[in-house]
């Protein structure tokens, strides 16, 4: 398999971390995002929305969106499973993971900080409140959807609600947003990170990360 990804990329993020979790060899191939590398016709091509990850199957199916991606994954590798089965866990499950997934990232999207830059006059600086915000009131949400307890998200083993909640704190981090008053949140980004599979697929371990941009 090939993966199309851009290091800092939390979409990316996601589907690195599910692959390795699952144990699944895969090439990544980089798309430098702020290069305009994703509005190239040849990539184009193959995601017509114009972002990352985009997933190529052995056979050349492609795949994009992260979440579905997942769900693919998850579906084809069913060990160890990300997505519960039983249907009450499945959408608590789901609900925190569509949290960062719908909430959070697509107010953070690099296109739509772009937009407010060009349309609106945002600084950099108003730009960095305006993700800082959203992500606070995204974790806000998360501290009361997620139960108490010293493990994962729900148990004792990542789910795709683990993977996102990770992926979206590495881009809290990077902004400085204060993480006081989310022990939760902080909570399962540290078991995650123990975890060789899912610190394996951190921005900075990717074969395109920059030091210092």
């Amino acid at each position: 398999m090939k993966l199309y990804s851009y290091w800092r990329s939390t979409t990316s993020y996601r589907v690195r971390a599910a692959l390795n979790l699952k144990g699944l060899t895969y090439d990544t191939l980089p798309v430098d995002l702020l290069a305009g590398d994703q509005r190239a016709s040849n990539y184009v091509a193959l995601n017509a929305c114009k972002g990352v990850p985009t997933l190529v199957l052995d056979d050349g199916t492609l795949l994009t969106q992260s979440m579905a991606i997942l769900e693919y994954i998850d579906a084809t590798w069913p060990e160890p499973q990300l997505i519960p089965g039983d249907p009450l866990m499945r959408a608590q499950v789901m609900a925190v993971a569509h949290t960062v997934a719908m909430d959070i990232h697509p107010v953070n999207n690099l296109r739509l900080i772009g937009q407010l830059k060009s349309l609106f006059g945002a600084t950099p600086e108003h730009a960095k409140d305006w993700m800082c915000h959203w992500m606070a009131e995204g974790f806000t949400a998360l501290e009361a959807m997620l139960p108490d307890g010293d493990a994962f998200a729900f148990g004792d083993a990542p789910t795709i609600a683990d993977i996102c909640i990770t992926a979206q704190v590495y881009n809290a981090h990077r902004w400085g947003v204060d993480l006081l008053s989310f022990p939760k949140t902080t909570r399962i980004e540290r078991h995650c990170l123990k975890v060789q599979a899912i610190a394996n697929a951190h921005p900075d371990k990717q074969p395109d990360a920059k030091v210092d941009t």
